[in-house]
């Protein structure tokens, strides 16, 4: 995890409208905000930011790899006990579907070379991101994985 790690813990939650993702006491979380990266540890300044199309690597158990989820965007709000995600849609990278991240981006990449006006350029482009995201999460997953053998 690019932020550093402590032994003190804050209370995670992650949701999404189908279910909740995790749920419990976590070192660290890097999620993709708005404005930029967000790292997140207890202590944290409070704050709420939408978050975009990204991944989350949430350093739970110090023992055992950090947990990757894609999440399709949403928001995140921070108080220095607690963080909350609230993600339109999150998946744990070892759900996803490699292959069909993989046909999406290449779909996104040829609507992005056929938009003709900016709304469908601007569609494509966050289709585009959303597919670039879950990759991202498949392949930190399996790098995690690996680690932990």
């Amino acid at each position: 995890m690019a932020i550093g790690v402590t032994q003190n813990t804050f209370q995670l939650n992650v949701v999404s409208a189908e279910r909740t993702l995790f749920s419990g006491s976590a070192h660290a979380l890097a999620i993709a905000g708005a404005d930029g990266e967000l790292g997140i540890r207890p202590g944290h300044s409070p704050l709420i930011s939408k978050i975009k199309p990204g991944v989350a690597r949430i350093a739970g158990d110090l023992n055992e790899p950090e947990e990757i989820l894609y999440i399709s965007g949403g928001l995140v709000e921070v108080q220095p006990d607690s963080v909350t995600v609230l993600a339109d849609t999150a998946l744990h990278g070892s759900e996803i579907d490699k292959a069909r991240a993989e046909a999406a981006r290449k779909a996104a990449e040829e609507h992005i070379r056929q938009s003709g006006d900016d709304v469908n350029f601007t569609q494509a482009h966050v289709e585009l991101t959303k597919a670039l995201a879950q990759l991202r999460a498949v392949e930190l997953t399996s790098k995690t994985s690996r680690k932990a053998r």
